[in-house]
């Protein structure tokens, strides 16, 4: 394995995760700060390797299978992170939905890949909208600097999980036939 500029981006991504995580806990006034601007650093290079593999044509098999699991593997961590300090089942509630799409579509993605239909189960609009309402209610909810960006997340949490909802039934829907096919 080569490494490239969207690779180490990935791998400066993974490496933030603990990073994020003892910001997020540190006893200090700036510290929800401190956490929801790695959350949003980390966001921007997800995006920048993202341009820079296709634009450089740098793209990998490797690449293909890390970026993904870096992305999921830091929005579970922040889903996890707000429900635990929100302590409510008004958080909770959306948080462990958004982390049960996550592992339902990509074992479904996964599943879809060895029928060789992959492409049946593509990233929709729907789902890249989810994806950034959900990355902006985390950052607010991170943060929690004032009641207002509270409230702003809280509704942007609820926007992004109808969007979790409606995105998966249409990742299913497109699946149906094939996963509902009697051998």
């Amino acid at each position: 394995m080569r490494l490239n500029i969207p690779i180490i981006l990935t791998l400066i991504r993974i490496a933030l995760i603990p990073v994020f995580v003892v910001a997020f806990y540190l006893p200090y006034e700036w510290s929800a700060f401190a956490a929801a601007l790695i959350f949003v650093i980390a966001g921007f290079t997800d995006w920048l390797d993202g341009y820079l593999a296709r634009s450089l044509d740098q793209t990998t098999r490797f690449g293909a299978f890390l970026d993904p699991v870096a992305d999921k593997v830091m929005v579970a961590i922040a889903l996890v992170l707000i429900a635990e300090y929100y302590h409510s089942v008004w958080v909770t509630i959306p948080a462990a939905t958004m982390i049960a799409r996550e592992v339902i579509i990509s074992a479904l993605r996964e599943w879809m890949a060895e029928l060789g239909k992959r492409a049946s189960v593509a990233v929709s609009w729907v789902g890249k909208f989810k994806t950034a309402t959900q990355m902006f209610a985390l950052t607010m909810l991170l943060w929690h600097d004032n009641d207002i960006i509270v409230y702003v997340g809280y509704a942007s949490l609820y926007v992004a999980t109808g969007l979790t909802y409606w995105s998966m039934y249409q990742y299913l829907r497109a699946a149906k036939d094939d996963l509902l096919n009697a051998d």
